[in-house]
């Protein structure tokens, strides 16, 4: 009749644990496939004050959790998650990030500078295991919200060089109409499509007859060559 007693005890005390656990690992499941990374560490060594910390440090967008190792290798493989497992060992940790990655990093990071009990472990984002190394160059990143300043930047200095292009011709193009119009008051011919007003006959000859009057006045000259003219004179005196 003992026996029989300490088998019911076991049978209830099963009944009451197994729920628990899958409604953990269910828990956990949805963290991994809603998070856009999760990143693995150990926290032995920190006080419950120091967690408490981190959470504050990480932010509103990540969710840090102590979780047990046999549970959360349940819950990796049922979100198709791989190389996690030799993470999972010791007292373990887990930031559930929703939001920019490059800051949970960074926080963790930060973090551990000053409390040294804080390990990183690896992680896993988009699908693939991180490995230490690989969130200490994550944390090295640019944050999101500077990235997209420095495009915000690169992209209103492009619109601008964009505007400058298309003013740039259409300034050159009002300037040559504003000389036309300039010329064309001076000289209507031209909008007729002419090279402009014709320089008249009349012109035209005085123009060429200048030259023959210059060479006839060059000429001159040689009518004063008459010096034969004393000869003369000194022959009719003889």
């Amino acid at each position: 009749m003992t026996e029989t007693a300490t088998v019911t005890a076991v049978e209830h005390k099963r009944a009451t644990v197994r729920p628990d656990k899958g409604t953990a690992v269910a828990k956990l499941t949805e963290s991994f496939t809603s998070s856009t990374a999760a990143l693995l560490t150990e926290y032995r060594g920190l006080t419950v004050k120091q967690i408490s910390e981190l959470r504050v440090a990480l932010g509103a967008d990540t969710t840090y959790s102590v979780v047990k190792n046999t549970l959360t290798k349940i819950a990796a493989s049922n979100a198709g998650l791989s190389g996690l497992d030799e993470l999972l060992a010791g007292p373990t940790a887990v930031a559930f990030v929703s939001g920019d990655p490059v800051a949970a990093a960074k926080s963790l990071r930060d973090f551990a500078k000053t409390n040294p009990a804080l390990v990183v472990k690896g992680g896993v984002m988009d699908g693939k295991a991180l490995t230490a190394a690989e969130i200490k160059k994550l944390a090295d990143l640019e944050s999101r919200e500077v990235l997209l300043a420095k495009m915000a930047g690169a992209m209103k200095a492009s619109l601008t060089q964009a505007v400058y292009l298309f003013a740039a011709p259409l300034a050159q193009a009002a300037r040559a109409v504003g000389a036309l119009e300039a010329k064309a008051q001076q000289d209507p011919s031209i909008l007729a499509g002419g090279a402009g007003t014709p320089v008249p006959a009349a012109e035209e000859a005085t123009s060429e007859e200048a030259p023959a009057a210059a060479e006839e006045t060059t000429e001159a000259p040689a009518a004063e060559e008459t010096t034969e003219a004393p000869a003369a004179e000194a022959s009719a005196s003889e």
